[in-house]
Formats: C-alpha cells, sequence, structure tokens
C-alpha cells in the first residue's frame, strides 16, 4: 500500500524529531523530510511534493501563513495541516481562509493526529473542537461589525459545524439527536444557499461570509 508522504515544518528540534518517530512508527506513514523555516519547508515541499505538511503556526519569528501564502505563489498544490500550541481566534479564521485542510493542536494524543492525517489524505477536513470554538467566535465577531445579517438557520449551522470538525452524516446525527436524514437536508439546502457541490468547499464558502 502506498504510504503518505509528510513534510514537518516546526522549529523546536527536539518536538519534530519526537514526531517523525511517531509517526514513523505508524502504519501507512512516511516522514519523507523536516525543517524549522519557512525557506526551507518552500524549497522541500516543492522537491518533494509531500502528500501533506504538518505546519507548525509559530516558527520562532516567522507565522505559518507566510508558508501558505508563499508555497500558493509557487504553485503548491498539497495539502496543509496545522499543528499548533495556540493561536488567536482571528489567526485560527485566517488560517482557514487560506486553505489549510485542518488544525491540531500539540497537546493531542497520536491517535487524533494520525486520524486527522488520514482523513485529510482522503479529501476531508479536520478541525479540533477547540478551534471550530475560536472560528465562530472570531466569524460572528467579524460579522457583528460588517453589520452583515445571518443567512443560516440554528440547525444548519449546527449541521455545518459537524461537517467543519470531519463528522460524517451519522455522526452529526448522534451529536444533535437528530435523523441522519435530517442532516441530508440540512447539508442540501446548505449547498443550494452557497451554491456549492461539496463538503469542503461548503466549509470555504462558509467562512469567507462568515455566518456560521
Amino acid at each position: 500500500m502506498k504510504k503518505t508522504r509528510l513534510l514537518l515544518v516546526d522549529d523546536h528540534i527536539l518536538f519534530r524529531e519526537g514526531l517523525r518517530r511517531l509517526l514513523d512508527a505508524e502504519s501507512g506513514f512516511e516522514v519523507a523530510g523536516q525543517c524549522g523555516s519557512v525557506k526551507d519547508a518552500l524549497d522541500l515541499s516543492k522537491q518533494m511534493q509531500p502528500d501533506l505538511v504538518l505546519l507548525d503556526f509559530d516558527l520562532g519569528d516567522q507565522r505559518g501563513s507566510e508558508f501558505l501564502a508563499r508555497a500558493r505563489e509557487t504553485g503548491f498544490a498539497g495539502r496543509v495541516l496545522v499543528v499548533t500550541a495556540g493561536m488567536t481566534d482571528t489567526e485560527t479564521l485566517h488560517l482557514l481562509e487560506q486553505g489549510i485542510a485542518g488544525i491540531v493542536y500539540k497537546h493531542s494524543p497520536l491517535k487524533e493526529l494520525a486520524e486527522a492525517i488520514r482523513r485529510i489524505t482522503s479529501g476531508e477536513t479536520w478541525v479540533d473542537q477547540r478551534a471550530v470554538k475560536a472560528v465562530v467566535r472570531a466569524a460572528v465577531k467579524a460579522r457583528e461589525s460588517d453589520g452583515n445579517s445571518a443567512a443560516f438557520t440554528e440547525r444548519e449551522r449546527q449541521v455545518l459545524r459537524g461537517v467543519f470538525t470531519g463528522l460524517a452524516n451519522k455522526e452529526i446525527a448522534d451529536e444533535l439527536k437528530i435523523s441522519e436524514a435530517s442532516v441530508k437536508a440540512s447539508i442540501q439546502q446548505l449547498f443550494r444557499k452557497t451554491g456549492v457541490r461539496t463538503r469542503s468547499q461548503l466549509v470555504r464558502v462558509a467562512l469567507e461570509h462568515k455566518d456560521w
């Protein structure tokens, strides 16, 4: 089976080395490269074309968002999972608006990180529940500042948050204590309201509209 090739970008060498050993021991993963700066990350991502970049947000005197902006300019089309010790609400929202595929906190268990990697490389998104709350706070604050009115119902927002965290329809239904058919109906209504066709596009549009 083809392994998922990973690039680790973190300026703390001990953390990076520890993470490399843990991920190399996981079935289906291969840490193909690692570095601690935006410049090295840009060079390695171009050379390696990894399946997924695990990117720390705080790179000393640099920010992970710098890599995202410059990588897209050079044509890098890979997916990026931010692995962070913490960010502000606004920073979290801006990263998602830049197109990252997910957020995992450094104190999360390895099992959660491994699941996030597998979900993302299969085309889904993965965002820690704490990051979801941060995004909601930032989006609500921005919407209030802009004077925008709500476009989604409360049920649609609840379903969208479930989609945003990478939950399947059945998992969303169990969490909200509604039927799976109701979840599917809400998602179809969200598709109609936003004009998109996929779950990942739905999350991106919702973030851009800051209306959830």
